[in-house]
This record gives structure tokens, C-alpha cells and sequence, in this order.
């Protein structure tokens, strides 16, 4: 899996003030419609379709939203991290600060799944979760993720 395939700085938030998940997918809609061109309401609303299912929050504070829409060019990620943690009904019962979100083709079932695997695996090394916890702003929370990457490959 290659993230900066997945992320772009555009896509790479530190600090986001969200303070509840009913304004988080709004808030991630909005940010894929700038950052990708997306229709704002159609994201927000497959991530909250998807949640319903079951939260995304898989532990230790982190969350891997995740939807399948039309007409998208391929995999393409958005990662938060959060200025307070909020309720987001994971697996642990803790709340969450850090989300990768993943937006995939309708028609992109292995590599959506291997995009899945990818991140929840980079995301469970605790190492990383703290480096990504204490980025200071979009830059270093791009470079972090992107670099990250390239260490677990090395």
C-alpha cells in the first residue's frame, strides 16, 4: 500500500475543532469536496451509512471511516487528527482523536480492502499513533504519515 498515493497534503488535517461525530462527516465531506473535488453531501452521507453498520472506531483513540461512491478515480484517504477526542462508539469504548478515511470506487473491492488492511495496520503501531498525535500542523502530520510509510517498507 502506498500512502501518498492514498493522501495528499490537501487531505491532511492537524487540530480540526470538531467537537461530536454528527459534526464530523459533514466536516469530511466538505473537506473532500475541496481537497478532491467530491460532492460534499454524498460523503458525508455514505461515511454515516457506513457507520451505522457498526462504528469504525477500532481502539486505543483511532477510527478508519470508510465508503464506496460513483464515479471515483480510484483510493483516496483523508486523515484528521482531532484537538479533543470525541464519542465515537469504538470497539474499547474510548474516544477517538485520529481517523484515516478512506473513499474508494464502487467497483474497488481488493484494493479498498487491501487500503483498509494497509492502514489499520500502520495505524495499531503505537510508535505511530503518538508521532501522529503530536504533529503540530498539516505539514508535519502529512510528512509523518507519508514517512511512516516509508520506514515500515524499509
Amino acid at each position: 500500500m502506498n500512502l501518498s498515493s492514498l493522501l495528499y497534503p490537501a487531505t491532511v488535517r492537524a487540530h480540526v475543532p470538531i467537537d461530536s461525530k454528527k459534526a464530523l462527516f459533514p466536516f469530511i465531506g466538505d473537506l473532500a469536496a475541496r481537497s478532491l473535488g467530491l460532492d460534499s453531501g454524498e460523503v458525508a452521507e455514505a461515511l454515516l451509512e457506513r457507520e451505522r453498520l457498526g462504528s469504525t472506531g477500532f481502539g486505543r483513540g483511532i477510527a478508519l471511516p470508510h465508503a464506496k461512491l460513483p464515479d471515483l478515480g480510484g483510493v483516496r484517504g483523508l486523515f484528521l487528527q482531532l484537538a479533543r477526542p470525541i464519542e465515537f462508539q469504538a470497539v474499547d469504548g474510548l474516544p477517538v482523536d485520529l481517523l484515516f478515511v478512506l473513499l474508494s470506487p464502487l467497483d474497488a473491492g481488493a484494493d479498498h480492502l487491501k487500503a483498509l488492511a494497509g492502514v489499520s495496520r500502520m495505524l495499531r503501531n503505537e510508535s505511530v499513533a503518538d508521532r501522529l498525535r503530536g504533529a503540530k500542523n498539516d505539514e508535519a502530520l502529512y510528512a509523518l504519515l507519508v514517512d511512516s510509510e516509508a520506514r515500515d517498507a524499509a
